[in-house]
């Protein structure tokens, strides 16, 4: 059954944040990391969905503002072009924080899409307070950004919450020998279950309802979002 939930943007110092969560609040929780859109619509959407699921969702905002609501999508490329590794880890942390503290939550995991799930698997190898990590088409590229100064494949070996992946097989940004990488580094693992989920004709960012005039990506996305609530449900329930 779905929970009502209640949505607003709040401020967490001096950071932006989107927060959904069920009426009353939750023990379990979720820190969403955007992809290049920011907290346009499509993200908002995912935090209301897992709220409706029972959990608190809390976005972090790349962007501290924009959006692709209000943002060409050229302005926000330049814009991811300019973040910092160590400066968008710290203000999840923060964030992270918030929701293991004011906002009461007792077990919290962490999904991101396209360049948050890139951090999301960072994240993941640093703060072994997360419960799970949940990366849908991470962008860790072949040959890795300029201001790629964190190595992600590392950090993915480091985590030792649950893992659920998710490659599109016909990503262009994301070569197979990157994923590889990333899977060898998830199965080197000695602690953490790990779900893989391959798409094989998906292109990436499948999730964003902007590439769902293709068909594969639609039916990749509605195949993969029933189960990630799940594994966000299972693994972020409060110890009994």
């Amino acid at each position: 059954m779905a929970h009502e939930i209640e949505t607003s943007t709040i401020k967490v110092g001096d950071l932006g944040a989107y927060l959904a969560q069920p009426l009353g609040g939750s023990k379990s929780g979720m820190l969403l990391l955007p992809m290049i859109t920011g907290i346009g619509a499509q993200v908002r959407e995912y935090a209301e969905d897992i709220a409706r699921a029972g959990l608190t969702a809390l976005t972090w905002d790349p962007w501290h503002g924009p959006s692709i609501d209000d943002t060409p999508r050229d302005r926000l490329a330049e814009l991811m072009r300019q973040l910092d590794d160590e400066a968008c880890l710290d203000e999840m942390r923060r964030l992270l924080d918030h929701l293991l503290g004011e906002l009461g939550v007792e077990r919290a995991g962490v999904i991101g899409w396209c360049l948050g799930g890139r951090f999301a698997m960072i994240l993941g190898g640093r703060d072994e307070r997360l419960a799970n990590v949940v990366a849908y088409h991470p962008t860790v590229p072949g040959t890795p950004a300029p201001n790629h100064t964190v190595d992600a494949v590392e950090h993915t070996a480091r985590i030792k919450a649950p893992v659920l992946m998710l490659y599109p097989g016909a990503d262009t940004l994301v070569p197979q020998q990157s994923f590889a990488r990333l899977q060898e580094a998830l199965h080197s693992r000695d602690s953490g279950p790990s779900l893989v989920h391959v798409y094989p004709h998906a292109e990436h960012g499948f999730s964003d309802r902007s590439r769902h005039g293709n068909e594969v990506n639609a039916t990749a996305y509605a195949i993969s979002w029933p189960q990630a609530l799940e594994f966000m449900k299972v693994t972020t329930a409060p110890a009994t």
